[in-house]
């Protein structure tokens, strides 16, 4: 069982930034594909960002490269999230998941992640 608790977001104006922490407990973290994935009202859960367990596999959606980073520390079993030069179409209900790592190579389908936070809002105003 992983248990995952975000925190970080809050609203912010066009071209502000935002760090989404996601805190882990339980066993193994590290070999845990995570993942920050959103839901804006009105649409479906969409893949934003993942990485690997030893953190060395990165991926993200193409409207967010160049402006996010995800990381993790595995010693803090904690996974980081830096959004930069946020615009309006980012706001939405952003979450922390994880899948079992031989899900790596389908790590934008939010329906290999089996365990999942609460969410945290990011509203971004113009």
């Amino acid at each position: 069982q992983v248990q995952l608790v975000e925190s970080g977001g809050g609203l912010v104006q066009a071209g502000g930034a935002l760090r989404l922490s996601c805190a882990a407990s339980g066993r193994a973290f590290s070999s845990f594909l995570m993942g920050w994935l959103r839901q804006a009202p009105g649409k479906e859960r969409e893949f934003v960002s993942a990485i690997s367990g030893g953190g060395g596999l990165i991926y993200y959606r193409d409207s967010v490269k160049g402006r996010f980073t995800i990381s993790r520390d595995n010693a803090k079993n904690t996974v980081y999230l830096q959004m930069n030069s946020l615009k309006p179409e980012d706001s939405a209900v952003y979450y922390c998941a994880a899948a079992p790592g031989f899900w790596l190579t389908y790590y934008s389908d939010y329906n290999k992640y089996n365990y999942w936070g609460q969410g945290t809002q990011v509203t971004v105003s113009s």
